[in-house]
């Protein structure tokens, strides 16, 4: 009996000293750097993360905290706010656009990152291949480049009289490049002329948007660096311009119509990726995961405004009306 009692005691110091050995080992909170070119903290995709992290079990303050930096559009800015991210000594950096997820990608080659909002991570350099990204790095993609000649068939239905359609798009993003390509093989077939105006800054933005005339139609881009497609809205909604945009954010802000990733969706998808990386995955070993979610979105009181019908087959098919 005595002897049964040591070996009680015995066990119970072990589990005692293994609990307090891993009470040691672990860790506080798993501290997730932000970067994006957002205007402010709130970004769809950082809110999707956050829900889909709670969903996963990873409570904001207890499990993670979230070190959020925002460039108001600025691309150049992006560099130094991924080295704060690196220096501060994050866990993980979760970036949303191109020019965040290279600052990250040359910022560290060892602190796992996750991008959201990419339209071709592959044309845009940022992995080697959407099945094994490889280094540190893996993603969502929002498959604009996909979606673009798609936005160009919406675009025509809801006007059939357009004929010439304006891209202007940052001149240093791959992917707005790739999207306006695809746009290009689907205009000819729609026999409607597209025109490619790449800007490298606000001046050469405004320049552009000088350049449109009524009874032309806008392709803003999936990115909003330098504000593009914010200035593109305005100039829908102010010279009664018809746009197609690649996500329902700008819907709710009166846009016509958009067709592309949810990007609120898009940050709950990633976070899927972000929690198995806490968990010990390797992010190089994970695969570039295209958008779950693809919505149709179309606001008929602009449609009224710009005199637009909105055919019964758009209206069957989108996934959100405002009215």
């Amino acid at each position: 009996m005595k002897a049964l009692h040591a070996r009680i005691l015995l066990a119970t110091a072990l589990a005692l000293l293994v609990a307090k050995g891993e009470a040691q080992e672990r860790r506080g909170p798993y501290r997730i750097g932000i970067l994006n070119e957002a205007w402010a903290a709130n970004h769809p995709t950082v809110e999707g993360l956050r829900s889909g992290l709670r969903e996963l079990g990873f409570e904001d303050g207890r499990n993670v905290v979230f070190d959020i930096r925002f460039t108001q559009g600025k691309p150049e800015a992006t560099p130094a706010a991924a080295e704060a991210l690196v220096k501060a000594g994050v866990d993980l950096i979760f970036t949303s656009n191109e020019a965040a997820t290279r600052a990250a990608k040359n910022a560290t080659k060892t602190i796992p990152i996750v991008f959201t909002l990419i339209g071709d991570p592959v044309i845009a350099g940022i992995v080697r291949t959407v099945a094994k990204p490889g280094e540190n790095i893996t993603g969502i993609s929002s498959l604009t480049t996909e979606l673009a000649a798609k936005r160009l068939e919406i675009l025509t239905i809801l006007d059939p009289k357009i004929k010439r359609v304006w891209a202007i798009h940052y001149a240093n993003d791959p992917s707005s490049i790739a999207a306006i390509w695809s746009a290009e093989a689907a205009a000819k077939q729609l026999k409607v002329e597209l025109l490619s105006r790449p800007v490298y800054n606000a001046e050469q933005l405004q320049l552009a948007l000088k350049s449109v005339r009524p009874g032309d139609a806008l392709l803003p881009p999936d990115v909003g660096t330098i504000d593009i497609p914010a200035a593109l809205l305005e100039l829908s909604i102010t010279s009664r311009i018809p746009a197609v945009f690649a996500t329902s954010l700008w819907v709710g802000h009166g846009g016509l119509v958009s067709y592309g990733s949810d990007y609120h969706a898009e940050g709950v998808q990633a976070a899927r990726l972000v929690a198995k990386i806490l968990r010990g995955a390797r992010p190089g070993d994970l695969p570039v995961e295209g958008t779950d979610k693809i919505d149709l979105a179309v606001n008929l009181k602009t449609a009224s405004a710009l005199g637009v019908v909105v055919p019964r087959k758009i209206m069957l098919r989108a996934d959100t009306i405002r009215r």
